[in-house]
């Protein structure tokens, strides 16, 4: 099965060479699940975590099932951030540019009417559902020709509220749709929401692989509050880090923590709701371009970052249940390189943070440390 190719799935000939032509040559182990299936036309659940190669596996086979002649917009992907539907256009422009097709995106926080111009010409629209339905509700926009609908990172799209505006979306497309439903579980009500949008839907589940996780060093460092801020700054001026990503609980902590660190001289930059979408791309940029290693940012901002070669995860701010670490955490030790995964515990989270590890199988590391304070 790891010996699959591009081709051997079924992908065209345009398509395999726009993939070559940015060095992808070997599928990740859920495109190698997804791809066959939706090129065949069937609906798709698929759980998978956060940088597994998830976007491509829906992009791919979408650019070869649509027609650069047909009626637009003949695929939707709706995402739960501005962030991540940004990453997901950038990742699928050059398949769906190889097949003649165009694609647009959809978010808030900028200009309404260029972006309804772009999105009721494209051949592919990715969007946010708040501004979605902005379009929508101004008749800018009809999705009564989307052959394929994408649902990506539906769970945290749940988590944020969006369920009434994503069922109201989904019911203006056809009953007759491909549908594909990408989520870090399909469990409870993720799973209730994912039979109601989905038909005979084939079924994916990629966990990586147990022997990845060696990748990732997880260190839980017990301390006082007031002891927090020169933790985190030990941590920083250590030689071996390099692009950083802080976990905080608040938009104004995020903030606080950036004039805090600046006052150390340590360069970071914030993310979180309350920035502009241009401050947050210029944040973003940032850090991709390695002008500020260390970005701070809450678990909503954060969600659709996928940037490469993270050092660190530090939560100075401790995550609030096991999904968060994973999210948060997983954001390094990707494609095979090594990472870090630092947690600040306060006394009064003990016992929360030890179940969160003890569920991740991470108790003695947990308990090594408190050991070792």
């Amino acid at each position: 099965m790891s010996s699959q190719s591009f081709a051997d799935l079924g992908v065209s000939r345009p398509v395999l060479d726009a993939l070559t032509a940015r060095g992808i040559t070997t599928p990740f182990a859920v495109q190698r699940l997804v791809i066959a299936d939706v090129l065949a036309g069937r609906d798709v659940l698929a759980q998978s975590p956060t940088g597994s190669g998830k976007t491509l596996a829906f992009g791919v086979p979408i650019a070869d099932r649509l027609a650069a002649n047909a009626r637009r917009p003949a695929a939707l992907v709706l995402a739960p951030t501005r962030e991540l539907a940004s990453q997901i256009v950038d990742e699928v422009r050059g398949v769906a540019r190889a097949r003649a097709l165009s694609i647009a995106v959809v978010y808030g926080g900028v200009g309404i009417q260029r972006q309804a111009r772009l999105a009721a010409k494209a051949h592919i629209v990715v969007a946010t559902p708040g501004r979605l339905e902005d379009l929508l509700e101004r008749r800018e926009l009809t999705l009564e020709q989307v052959r394929v609908l994408v649902l990506d990172e539906a769970d945290r799209m749940l988590d944020m509220g969006f369920k009434p505006a994503v069922d109201r979306i989904v019911a203006k497309t056809r009953a007759d749709r491909q549908t594909l439903f990408f989520s870090a579980t399909l469990q409870g009500e993720v799973g209730r929401l994912a039979a109601a949008y989905t038909r005979d839907a084939r079924r994916h589940v990629h966990k990586p692989a147990p022997e990845r996780r060696a990748e990732v060093e997880h260190r839980f460092v017990h301390l006082a509050h007031e002891g927090k801020l020169g933790a985190l700054t030990l941590e920083l001026r250590d030689e071996r880090r390099g692009r950083t990503l802080v976990f905080v609980r608040t938009k104004r902590g995020a903030d606080r923590l950036v004039k805090r660190l600046k006052a150390q001289n340590l360069p970071a930059v914030a993310m979180h709701g309350d920035k502009s979408q241009s401050q947050r791309e210029r944040a973003l940029a940032r850090f991709e371009a390695g002008d500020v290693d260390t970005l701070v940012a809450t678990d909503v901002a954060a969600r659709g970052i996928d940037v490469a070669d993270i050092t660190h995860v530090i939560n100075f701010d401790a995550p609030g249940d096991c999904d968060a670490y994973v999210h948060r955490v997983g954001r390094t030790g990707r494609a095979g390189r090594t990472g870090a995964g630092v947690s600040f515990v306060l006394a009064d989270q003990a016992r929360d943070m030890r179940r969160i590890a003890a569920d991740l199988g991470l108790a003695q590391e947990f308990d090594q440390a408190r050991g070792g304070r």
